[in-house]
Formats: C-alpha cells, sequence, structure tokens
C-alpha cells in the first residue's frame, strides 16, 4: 500500500473510531440527560401518545390528560387552571413543561423507579403504559382564599402546616391558563405566550417560589429572636429614639411616617415589635450585632442556596453588610435583605411550631395509576433556629402585633391570631412593598401563612393583613366543618 493509500485508510479509521466514541458517548453517558432535556420534542412526543398522570388536590384532578382524535394521542387540561397555576405549571408541545409539570414529570409519564412494578405487570398483560398520579398537600378552602385575596394584584401567599411543613396554599399573581398553553394548536399556543410575555410581570413567572424582595418589618421577628436568644425578654426595654442618626453617617433613620414611638424614651421589645418601631429596631440589631442577626436569620433559613418542595425556591439572604448603619438598615428588613414568600411563610410557622422548623413539601403521596400509594411523604425536621422558651415569648409578642398593633386588620372573631406587618420600601419611587405574616389559633396553631403584594401602595397592615386574614379564617372554618 503506498504512503497516500495508508494516510487515507488512517484517516477513515479514525473518524470511524471518534464516530463509534460519539454514539456511544450519546447513547450511554447522555442519554439520561437528553431524555429529561425540556427541548427533546422526540421524547415529548412519545410522552403525548401515553396517558399522563393526573395532579391530584383534596380528590379533584387539577391537571389532567384526556384522549383526543388528533395526531398527538393525549391532551393535557387544567380544570381549575388560574387556581393552580403556580403549582402545576404547564406542560406545552412547544414549550416543554414548567411547575410540578416538569419536577415530577418521571412520575406523571410512569418512567419514575418507584412505578416498576406497575411498568412491569403492564408489560406482562399488555396494558398501555400509563403515568402515576401526584397528589398534593394543598387545601382548596385556603388556595381558594388567597387567590381571590390577590385578585387584581401583584403578589403571593404561602401557607403551611407548622407541625408538618405541608403547604397548604401557594398562589402567585397575575396567574394564567396552562391549557391555553397546552392545546395542540401551534398558533394559538404561540399567541397565548406572546400576550402573557407582553405582560408586566410575566403572569408564569411564580411570585412565591422565584422571586425575592425586601422584606420590611416582618424581618424584625428575626432581629427579635436573635435578641430574646441572647438574654432580652418582651419586657427588655430598648432604645426609641424619633429619629436614629446611622453609625458613621449623618444619615437619619426615621419611623414610618415620622412618628414617634414612644416619644423618644425607651419603650419595652414587644411594644417595640407591636407598633413596628424602626429606631428601636435599628438600634437593636446593631447592639446585637451582625454575626447574631445572621446567624439566627440563616438557622431560619435565609441563605442563598436554593430548596425544593419539590417546586425551585430561590434563596433568601441578608446580604452584604458594609457597616454598622448598613446592620442597622438591614434590621428592619431594607438594605440587601431579600426574601421569598415561602421563606416567610417558614418563619412563622417555625414560631409557631414551637422553634422547630418543618422542611416544606407540596407532594403528599405518589399513587399507581391504579390508585395504590407508591410513596407517601413523611414531615422532616429541617432544625430548631430558636427554644421553646423563646418561640412562646415570640408568639406573645405576635399576638400582641395583631391585637393591638399593626396587624390589627388579621384578627379573626373567635380566635387568637400571631402576625406581624411588613411594609418594604422600594428605594425607586414605585408605591412599597406590603407583608403579613402570621398563625392561627396563637395557642394551637394549625396554620401559618405569609402574603406579599408588590407595590400595594398602602403598609402591610392594611394591603396584605386583610389578605392573610381570609387565609387563615377560610382554613380554620373548613377544617371545622370536616
Amino acid at each position: 500500500m503506498n504512503a497516500p493509500l495508508r494516510r487515507v485508510a488512517i484517516s477513515v479509521l479514525v473518524l470511524f473510531t471518534l464516530l463509534i466514541v460519539n454514539v456511544n458517548y450519546i447513547q450511554v453517558w447522555r442519554s439520561a440527560d437528553l431524555r429529561a432535556d425540556p427541548g427533546n420534542t422526540r421524547v415529548l412526543s412519545e410522552e403525548y401518545d401515553r396517558q399522563r398522570g393526573s395532579i391530584v388536590v383534596a380528590g379533584n384532578e387539577i391537571a389532567v390528560s384526556t384522549r383526543t382524535d388528533d395526531a398527538l394521542t393525549y391532551l393535557r387540561q387544567y380544570p381549575q387552571g388560574e387556581l393552580y397555576a403556580a403549582v402545576t405549571g404547564y406542560y406545552s408541545l412547544l414549550y416543554s413543561s414548567s411547575g410540578l409539570e416538569r419536577t415530577e414529570n418521571d412520575v406523571l409519564t410512569g418512567s419514575d423507579p418507584r412505578l416498576f412494578g406497575r411498568r412491569l405487570a403492564d408489560l406482562f398483560t399488555g396494558r398501555d403504559l400509563t403515568g402515576g398520579n401526584v397528589v398534593l398537600t394543598l387545601d382548596p378552602a385556603a388556595q381558594q382564599a388567597g387567590m381571590e385575596g390577590l385578585d387584581g394584584v401583584t403578589g403571593a401567599v404561602v401557607a403551611l402546616e407548622p407541625s408538618t411543613g405541608k403547604v397548604l396554599a401557594l398562589g402567585s399573581t397575575p396567574s394564567y391558563d396552562p391549557t391555553l398553553l397546552s392545546s395542540h394548536d401551534p398558533d394559538a399556543i404561540r399567541a397565548y405566550a406572546d400576550e402573557l410575555g407582553a405582560q408586566d410581570p410575566d403572569p408564569r413567572l411564580n411570585q412565591a417560589t422565584s422571586e425575592i424582595y425586601p422584606p420590611g418589618s416582618i424581618f424584625k421577628v428575626i432581629v427579635s429572636a436573635a435578641a430574646l436568644e441572647d438574654g432580652y425578654t418582651p419586657q427588655t426595654t430598648v432604645p426609641a429614639p424619633d429619629v436614629l442618626t446611622l453609625p458613621g453617617t449623618e444619615t437619619p433613620l426615621r419611623n414610618f411616617g415620622n412618628s414617634s414611638c414612644n416619644g423618644g424614651a425607651d419603650q419595652s421589645l414587644i411594644d417595640a415589635l407591636t407598633i413596628s418601631c424602626n429606631t428601636a429596631f435599628a438600634q437593636l440589631g446593631i447592639d446585637l450585632g451582625e454575626e447574631k442577626v445572621r446567624d439566627m436569620a440563616e438557622a431560619f433559613g435565609m441563605t442563598d442556596e436554593t430548596t425544593e418542595l419539590p417546586l425551585e425556591v430561590t434563596g433568601s439572604t441578608m446580604g452584604e453588610i458594609e457597616s454598622d448603619a448598613a446592620l442597622g438598615q438591614a434590621s428592619i428588613g431594607q438594605r440587601n435583605v431579600r426574601m421569598t414568600p415561602v421563606q416567610a411563610a417558614l418563619i412563622a410557622a417555625t414560631v409557631a411550631n414551637g422553634g422547630t422548623q418543618m422542611k416544606p413539601y407540596l407532594v403528599d403521596q405518589i399513587q399507581a395509576p391504579d390508585l395504590t400509594v407508591e410513596d407517601q411523604t413523611e414531615p422532616e425536621e429541617s432544625g430548631s433556629p430558636i427554644s421553646a422558651e423563646t418561640a412562646d415569648e415570640l408568639t406573645d409578642m405576635m399576638v400582641s402585633v395583631v391585637e393591638n398593633g399593626s396587624g390589627r386588620r388579621a384578627q379573626i372573631d373567635g380566635v387568637e391570631v400571631a402576625g406581624k406587618t411588613g411594609t418594604a420600601q422600594t428605594g425607586n419611587d414605585t408605591p412599597d412593598h406590603n407583608w403579613f405574616i402570621g398563625f392561627a389559633p396563637a395557642d394551637d396553631p394549625q396554620i401559618a401563612v405569609a402574603v406579599f403584594v408588590a407595590n400595594g401602595g398602602g403598609t402591610g397592615g392594611d394591603v396584605s393583613a386583610p389578605i392573610a386574614q381570609r387565609v387563615m379564617s377560610a382554613y380554620l372554618q373548613a377544617q371545622g366543618s370536616d
């Protein structure tokens, strides 16, 4: 063989070797990633020929697949679309999937290892492969009340069962109809997606889990917890000047509406929280020091790390603290402090549960197509940021907020409610954000809630507290009627 032919033969051999290596790399090493890729339309097309499992709330299917006469055998529909859109997400021919449709895809398609027995049985019996069902922890009454309360605003509501971590409500507004993104008409899908994309904010953005906002005065619960763990009591007096000049600056920090907390005199910690005194908590945070405040915030879950419900939840954070002046601002929930509504609800739930934090979860059961329970979620503790004694003292202080202070509009007849309001400045000439966190009944907590309204324009007590009251009241009434 002459030299040119030898070179050609070697080149062809190398190319065939590279081809074989590449094929094996794709089929063996990358196969799982490619199948999970939401942009893989071949896998999506195969899935449309299989009946997808349902997503279920209190026995009702909130996401269901129905047989059609189309080329794609099954159509995904959402009977109560806008009510649960923040949870279900969508399952779209053009835009793949989001929400639980994505995170629980393996269960819903039937490919989850927990459903192996069912797949094996289908193989031997010749039955069509079908997906499993995802049963959620949501309470319909709490979800409905929260979404009705948020009608017309940008915001979120999250409710938890303090003793277990079950997510009882998770809503985001503005909302959308996932059914319109899940049709078999590409032109209609694109038109609706363009309509949603033209809105500000895009309704597909989950305000409860994905976005972080300055929490304002609800962060004072964290600072109060740090103080109580450091030896303060609810009756310990703290400085509460009418105006606090931040250390090392000439910047004045004032109370809401330039009000006076106690005529400029010291006041008790419980009174400072009751009326949400900015100057008192800014100075308290400075006196405690960054380490104690940050440690407490992180103990409650405020870290940069994302968590899962299994919906992905963006991490909350205190941000960078450059000085005592910055610490004073952070101690009233401003500066670089950012929080999701899920994290806000977790703070309230932890206090309600005697200082023990439970890991929030949204999926209660995984069912096989024949409704056999294949997996049941068990409550899991994630930490104890405060002692039971501190939790009791915080509860008393938060009850005072609702009975005597800024949270009066969260009161429920015949039920003692604990809570904290928050009004956060946005710093860009737009209306303030409004927050409320709380739980009820205060002496036997059944539900903890967080309500966020973006640029609500009022106070947390005026805007968010009444929504929280509706959610807690609806849930307690529903439980009482069971």
